[in-house]
């Protein structure tokens, strides 16, 4: 066999690859745990895995809270909306509705 048991998982280059492999990663971590000699590999391994988990988490609460933002700036850069649209996203994410219309100093 020419090697691809965990379809070239040693080919991963950026976390954009290790998030369509998390599978293959988690198969990797199992079989180094099963050598038996290899405990520290499998545990970084695992490590790894648990902190792409993490970050995604944490990723998307952040996408989520920004999203609004994002498209106001991306909407108002196009001339599909105001100015006064960032404002009221940045209102909204800040949790200031009150002041929506006037940009913070």
């Amino acid at each position: 066999m020419s090697g691809g048991s965990y379809n070239y998982l040693c080919e991963i280059q950026d976390l954009e690859d290790l998030q369509s492999r998390q599978c293959d990663l988690a198969d990797m971590a199992e079989r180094l745990a099963g050598l038996g000699y290899a405990q520290d590999a499998a545990r970084e391994t695992e490590e790894l895995l648990v902190l792409f988990r993490q970050w995604e988490t944490r990723a998307g609460v952040r996408i989520a809270r920004l999203s609004e933002v994002w498209k106001a700036v991306e909407w108002w850069d196009s001339c599909d909306s105001s100015e006064s649209r960032v404002h009221e996203a940045l209102a909204a994410y800040r949790g200031d509705h009150n002041d929506a219309g006037n940009p913070r100093a």
